[in-house]
């Protein structure tokens, strides 16, 4: 299938009809997509350059992770040619009558062809974002063989296939390296992988128990179960990603209420894992911030852009160490975790996976130099996530929500201050390094 065909079906509303589209709620199997939320422009304020930028990269679609395969996939499907149930009879099933699975276990963790292209567009994308600034002399990555391929599909079209003229520096992916990697939770003692599952599959159980039933009554002889669904959900992106479509997003399969079921459980886990639900996560993600600060700071290094590419776990961190997306950040109080109660959906909630971790996510600190109108001259900084700018919330004095650089260092020294020691946060057992320094020249 062309890649034209495949990035403008991933780009199309599965459910025309309805304007509801699966693959932007499929949580952390989410292709690439820019969300409009806040609809601020991506264009900087009028009156502001871009001087610097740097920016932290999730690895592009892959075919499936590892734990997806084992837990939900590999299972599901190896019921599916062990049953005697007849497809055929069903409504919203008869597509597996001659479904074959897309995956296997020598696909896994690799990047799809998708991946590889959506990484190639996110770097012709952000040259011409750039265009004015120094192409960087080189751009990071962990070790992961699905992140340096993120990344040199990235330099192939920032370069326009001219890759030898941007270094890929590759960071260990060490336990050893502490926070001064690109994968700073496997040096911390205190960080599991298995923080939200308790409270995601606790929602799981509440949401798929009527789909569970109404499945059933339809193929009586298959016994669907809570992991059956979950798998059926992640199908849809990961089939997506791999065919260009996937009958699993269909509406006749799930609704629309449904969907928001399956992203909830997942913001569940996704929020105690590497968000707010754990203070843990705001300190793994600030030697990010800290180290992108003082590289964005440095004049005198002629690297103007910098970026990076890592795994899922690192952006959320970072999105928590700089206060965005709080469910309680208006209230005036810090009852962050009364937000996402395990028993019902809060559809009012900011922290929404889909939109914070898809495929290929990133998160940008910009550098400006403003003379705009009411503000006055100087340097301003702004956040983004996906293209999208998102104001600090105790830090948006300038343009466009931006933040003056007297504020903004203010801000990031007091983040720092709450949450900057790395060490202490993950035991205080070890002298592994408590900061990032790989951009320092």
């Amino acid at each position: 299938m062309h890649f034209t065909y495949l990035l403008a079906a991933l780009a199309a509303p599965v459910l025309s009809s309805s304007h509801f589209n699966p693959l932007e709620h499929s949580a952390g199997i989410a292709p690439y997509y820019t969300p409009n939320d806040p609809p601020l422009e991506s264009s900087p304020p009028q009156g502001c350059n871009v001087t610097r930028a740097s920016y932290l990269v999730r690895h592009a679609a892959i075919y499936a992770n590892d734990f997806d395969y084992e837990t939900y996939l590999e299972p599901f499907v190896k019921k599916l040619q062990n049953t005697t149930q007849n497809w055929s009879s069903t409504k919203s099933l008869k597509f597996l009558s001659d479904w074959t699975a897309p995956i296997n276990e020598e696909h896994l963790e690799k990047l799809t062809r998708v991946g590889l292209q959506q990484a190639q567009k996110l770097g012709i994308s952000l040259h011409k974002k750039y265009a004015h600034l120094q192409t960087p002399a080189k751009v990071w990555s962990s070790t992961a063989d699905r992140t340096v391929n993120s990344a040199h599909s990235f330099i192939s079209g920032f370069t326009n296939n001219h890759t030898k003229s941007i270094n890929l520096t590759q960071i260990a992916e060490s336990k050893k390296a502490g926070a001064d990697s690109l994968t700073p939770y496997k040096g911390c003692s205190a960080y599991s992988s298995s923080y939200g599952s308790d409270q995601s599959s606790a929602f799981g159980k509440v949401y798929t128990k009527p789909i569970i039933t109404r499945l059933n009554a339809e193929a009586r002889s298959f016994n669907f179960t809570q992991d059956d669904i979950t798998g059926m959900f992640e199908l849809c992106g990961y089939e997506t990603v791999i065919r260009g479509s996937s009958a699993f997003c269909s509406p006749k399969l799930f609704n629309s209420d449904e969907w928001l079921g399956f992203e909830y459980a997942n913001d569940l886990m996704y929020f105690h894992n590497t968000g707010y639900g754990r203070p843990l996560s705001a300190s793994l993600g600030i030697p990010w911030v800290n180290a992108s600060v003082a590289a964005l700071d440095d004049e005198s290094s002629s690297q103007e852009l910098y970026v990076s590419f890592t795994h899922r776990e690192l952006p959320p961190t970072v999105i928590t160490a700089l206060g965005l997306y709080n469910n309680s950040a208006y209230s005036g109080a810090n009852h962050v975790n009364g937000t996402m109660p395990e028993n019902r959906i809060n559809y009012n909630r900011a922290w929404k996976s889909s939109e914070i971790l898809p495929f290929l996510t990133n998160v940008g600190i910009e550098k400006m130099s403003c003379e705009s109108d009411g503000f006055d001259e100087g340097d301003y900084y702004r956040i983004l996530n996906n293209a999208g700018p998102q104001p600090l919330v105790d830090c948006r004095d300038g343009p466009g929500g931006s933040c003056s650089k007297k504020q903004f260092h203010g801000f990031v020294k007091g983040r720092v201050e709450q949450f900057g020691d790395y060490n202490k946060a993950c035991g205080g057992d070890s002298d592994y390094p408590s900061s990032l320094s790989i951009y320092k020249a």
